[in-house]
């Protein structure tokens, strides 16, 4: 199964003023197309050929350094694209908000775990909610890797390599996470992978 860009959900000016068309021009169009083209050619001749996503992803971790980077990070920027929506942050939709608060204690205790995850979570890498023997957690992972490769599963992710975001904060980290948080994330995809993580 080969690699392809999708299209963005939404104009590229319509997260602004969270995140800058100028930002999606470069993180989607550019990065996220050089992982797919990256990962076409690696995969190419490998045992994975013809794999889901999620299995050449998880096949590769630890065996295909090369691949693992292109295809994880390809894995993690389909569902970024998808947990952003204009107008995003605000309620959270009723069963994953009470999951949420079974699992973490509050909304505002996940929210402020998930931004501290994405802080200190040093160089390039990700913060993420998942699902953990059927509880939320919130994990970081470097660079590519993923809570898929951690034994658990995804349902939200915060891209932290700087392309992410420094033409819009430059080094405010924290701002361009509080953001995400606040007025970017799509809950409805969020409970969506919620959904599916834990039928």
């Amino acid at each position: 199964m080969s690699f392809t860009l999708p299209e963005l959900p939404y104009a590229h000016d319509a997260l602004q003023p969270y995140m800058s068309k100028e930002t999606l021009e470069y993180h989607h169009d550019k990065h996220h197309l050089a992982y797919v083209n990256n990962g076409n050619n690696l995969l190419k001749g490998t045992e994975w050929e013809g794999k889901s996503l999620e299995d050449i992803v998880k096949g590769s971790f630890g065996k295909n350094a090369g691949l693992f980077n292109n295809a994880g990070q390809h894995y993690n920027h389909l569902h970024f694209w998808k947990w952003m929506k204009p107008n995003g942050g605000g309620r959270i939709p009723g069963g994953l908000e009470k999951a949420i608060v079974d699992s973490l204690g509050s909304v505002d205790k996940m929210k402020e775990d998930f931004i501290q995850a994405g802080v200190t979570q040093f160089g390039s890498g990700w913060a993420w909610l998942a699902v953990k023997d059927g509880k939320i957690v919130v994990m970081k992972s470097p660079n590519g890797e993923s809570p898929l490769v951690q034994g658990a599963r995804p349902i939200l992710g915060c891209d932290v390599w700087e392309h992410s975001y420094y033409i819009d904060y430059r080094n405010r980290r924290p701002d361009y996470l509080k953001a995400f948080v606040e007025h970017l994330v799509n809950w409805e995809y969020v409970e969506e992978m919620y959904r599916q993580a834990t039928a």
